[in-house]
């Protein structure tokens, strides 16, 4: 195993004590990255490393969960994570061209972050919300039977509410 440092800061503190009470449960593994998601945000590598460490599991397979599911994220993202459906419903009634106006408003691509660092684009396969296709989710407020218009105004909902703060 690589030999990582794990920070003494509040942030592994807090994780460290949750995966002590972890480890009395079977199959803490997907709770421990829940919570370590939690509280940095995403899951970066010394986390994996911790986790892999107070609970025994090989960190390939840590880093094996992370990358497999959609939810877990390895990087930091913005204040505020557009993620847009792509699943056969949202397909079928334009999920596309709600992604297109979506990434032209914000000016970026799936996967990147505006440089003021308030939104990040993402994708998913399914919302399980397909009665209101096409789906918009910004952090946890889901946008139903969006229209570009309307993907286009709650952006600039979001914008104009940090220009208030």
């Amino acid at each position: 195993m690589v030999n990582i440092k794990i920070p003494d800061n509040p942030q592994y503190q807090a994780l460290t004590l949750t995966l002590k009470t972890l480890k009395r449960k079977r199959g803490p593994t997907i709770e421990a990255l829940h919570r370590a998601q939690e509280i940095f945000g995403y899951i970066p590598e010394e986390a994996m490393y911790l986790i892999s460490k107070e609970l025994g599991v090989p960190v390939s397979t840590i880093y094996g969960i992370v990358t497999f599911y959609h939810f877990f994220r390895t990087e930091s993202i913005a204040k505020y994570l557009v993620n847009i459906c792509q699943g056969t419903a949202c397909h079928v009634k334009g999920a596309d061209k709600i992604l297109r106006i979506v990434s032209d408003e914000l000016g970026i691509k799936v996967g990147e972050t505006t440089p003021d660092n308030l939104f990040t684009l993402s994708t998913a396969r399914c919302f399980g919300c397909c009665g209101l296709a096409p789906v918009m989710i910004v952090n946890e407020d889901i946008y139903g039977n969006l229209t570009e218009e309307k993907a286009v105004e709650v952006l600039r909902e979001y914008k104009k509410k940090e220009e208030n703060n």
